[in-house]
């Protein structure tokens, strides 16, 4: 494969031949062409902070901040900004690139706009590259989140848009293409991705695929979340992702959007190495780095540092 080879009009059934190739050839074209867009010993580092937890008037099935289910999370009101900048320096002693802050919001309220407005300056001023997830957000307040030096803004799709109404049911599919739109008309890099393990089919993972490869512009960041199964939701008692599976989901991520970076995200810590080494070859070269993302366990960050030892890869 070469570097012309960037597309955004996949079909459905191109996909589904791509995913069922058998797993060596799978993991070889996709290998070849991360190759040809990235350094294949490389994996950039993100650390993702909570910055309001809690509350969320959101019922999707697998959160644990979710206000309609009980799991025994303590609400918090949006932390001061010292303790955030805080966070920063210290993701940055440890590493990481990108900062990420994550508020447990249905959409950012112009109120809560300029306190984030002051985190991204603050953060900025650190040199690091920061990123947001706040749920939905207006043309207006994205310009503004712009105008503050924002370089990335998270928001997930999580599965196809058949499936999606089986995970949530207060906002519609359209609603988050819609964020994505404000995103990108803003100048923002765009961060979006989806979650494995939701009860989903594999044709609703290809259809994810299929949605991200053929937006006009590829998400700069495809973050792909193994589920992370959270006592009290609904989907606590969801089967566990064949590894096989999840691997494929990598591979074909990396085929459709070559130049993107792809994400290892939540869930990694029920991943053994073998299964993260097989990933970072089929094309993810990033990850997020702590002991915790928003409210969800992460894999430690001395088993990370062994991990990319072993495996020889530089962080950057």
């Amino acid at each position: 494969m070469n570097k012309k080879e960037i597309r955004h009009n996949w079909t459905i059934s191109e996909l589904e031949e791509i995913y069922n190739e058998p797993f060596n050839d799978l993991l070889w074209s996709a290998h070849q062409l991360h190759r040809n867009y990235h350094d294949p010993n490389e994996v950039q580092i993100s650390t993702l902070m909570s910055i309001k937890t809690g509350g969320c008037p959101e019922d999707c099935k697998y959160c644990s901040q979710s206000i309609k289910y009980d799991t025994n999370l303590e609400r918090e009101k949006t932390l001061p900004l010292s303790e955030i900048i805080n966070q920063a320096k210290k993701a940055k002693s440890h590493g990481a690139t990108r900062f990420c802050m994550g508020a447990a919001w249905r959409n950012l309220t112009d109120n809560n706009l300029e306190k984030v407005i002051k985190m991204i300056k603050e953060v900025k001023k650190l040199n690091l590259e920061t990123c947001v997830t706040l749920g939905m957000i207006s043309i207006d307040q994205a310009t503004k989140l712009k105008a503050s030096g924002l370089d990335y803004y998270n928001h997930n799709l999580d599965t196809s848009e058949e499936y999606y109404s089986k995970v949530v049911t207060t906002r519609k599919y359209q609603d988050r293409l819609n964020t994505l739109e404000c995103v990108r008309k803003a100048g923002i890099k765009v961060c979006c991705g989806g979650i494995i393990g939701l009860g989903e089919s594999k044709l609703d993972r290809i259809k994810l695929i299929h949605v991200l490869g053929n937006l006009k512009e590829h998400p700069e960041s495809v973050p792909i979340n193994k589920l992370v199964k959270i006592k009290g939701t609904p989907f606590f008692e969801n089967a566990d992702v064949d590894e096989f599976d999840f691997i494929r989901i990598i591979a074909l991520t990396r085929i459709v959007m070559p130049k993107s970076y792809v994400r290892l995200s939540a869930g990694r810590d029920s991943m053994n190495d073998q299964m993260q080494a097989l990933c970072f070859f089929a094309g993810a070269n990033s990850i997020f780095y702590g002991d915790e993302l928003l409210t969800a366990k992460n894999a430690s960050e001395i088993h990370d540092q062994l991990l990319l030892d072993k495996l020889k890869i530089r962080t950057v």
